[in-house]
């Protein structure tokens, strides 16, 4: 019977952010049990490019390092932001959904590749919680019972965060220029004088 409410609890949670959550846990479980290493994992144009290890592009996105507070703390966000983002401004629109994953992922891969970071899964959460914060201003936050503010105010929050546990904040930074630049291309420019959309999902999505 548990089993079945596990079950039926998981199968409720929208396509996308299922999809990509299980695929993050699957990979640091996989690590954990020493069935990969971290190694093949992570992003390198070279191999990418000489070796054709396709499978980094995607696979560096996966993996938040060992399970760990900073684990947890990375998929109660991704979660979180992802289906809030799924059942609120993308509702019915999965097709653009995935595309706003595949433009946020295709901008880190190429930011990333000049600040040499090796994994972007953290900067794809930041990004993911960066336009639900714009699209939501008015909600109010509450930070570990400490700090009250308003949404917009989250990813700066995060960044500060991520700084007092010693982790570099330039995959913040990352992650908050990837959003603001889908966030302004999707939400802003459109309602600009003389301003269009230009980002349209492709067809084949």
């Amino acid at each position: 019977m548990a089993y079945q409410t596990v079950q039926q609890e998981y199968l409720q949670i929208p396509f996308v952010t299922r999809a990509y959550t299980t695929a993050c846990v699957l990979t640091t479980a996989a690590v954990q049990l020493e069935l990969i290493t971290p190694f093949q994992l992570y992003f390198n144009p070279d191999l990418i490019l000489r070796n054709y290890q396709v499978w980094r592009l995607i696979t560096n996105f996966l993996f938040f390092g060992p399970v760990g507070f900073n684990f947890l703390f990375n998929m109660i966000f991704l979660y979180r932001y992802c289906r809030m983002l799924e059942e609120g401004s993308f509702r019915g629109r999965t097709a653009d959904f995935v595309f706003m994953f595949l433009f946020g992922g295709l901008l880190m891969t190429i930011f990333g590749t000049f600040v040499s970071l090796v994994f972007l899964g953290q900067a794809f959460t930041i990004m993911l919680v960066y336009v639900w914060s714009r699209r939501n201003p008015n909600v109010r936050m509450n930070f570990f019972g400490l700090l009250n503010f308003q949404a917009p105010f989250l990813p700066w929050v995060l960044m500060g965060f991520s700084l007092l546990l010693g982790n570099s904040i330039i995959v913040d930074l990352l992650g908050i220029a990837v959003g603001h630049v889908y966030f302004f291309l999707e939400d802003v420019f459109p309602n600009q004088p003389g301003g269009g959309r230009w980002l349209k999902t492709p067809f084949f999505l």
